[in-house]
């Protein structure tokens, strides 16, 4: 084999190796820009999902203060609640002792008239 062939040998072994890694870098570059794109996509995402729960948090917090809002309003109206039973309780007991007072006094009257006839 002479020199000049064996130049064009290598020479086409060189353009083939070339052509190869042209392909690759060509494939690289198409990967690249499809994993740029997904990355993209999942920040994207991602941004969405932590403006969600920040909105959460903040409907939360704002529920939350509106609970402890009812919960004293509520408390303070069990107690008003609870005073006015008592009252009402110790009226109805006082106006039931009265009447078995009444009771007792009757009795005693109509004991006292069957004795003495």
């Amino acid at each position: 084999m002479s020199e000049t062939e064996e130049l064009r040998r290598r020479m086409n072994a060189l353009e083939a190796q070339m052509d190869a890694l042209l392909e690759q870098i060509t494939t690289t570059r198409a990967v690249v820009a499809i994993n740029d794109r997904d990355v993209a996509e999942f920040k994207t995402e991602q941004r969405a999902q932590r403006q969600l729960l920040m909105a959460l948090r903040e409907t939360q917090v704002e529920q939350g203060r509106k609970i402890e809002a009812l919960d004293a309003k509520l408390s303070g109206k069990i107690t008003a609640l609870e005073a006015e039973m008592r009252g009402g309780f110790a009226t109805v007991l006082v106006a039931v002792q009265a009447i078995a007072d009444r009771l007792s006094e009757s009795e005693a009257d109509t004991g006292s008239e069957t004795s003495g006839d």
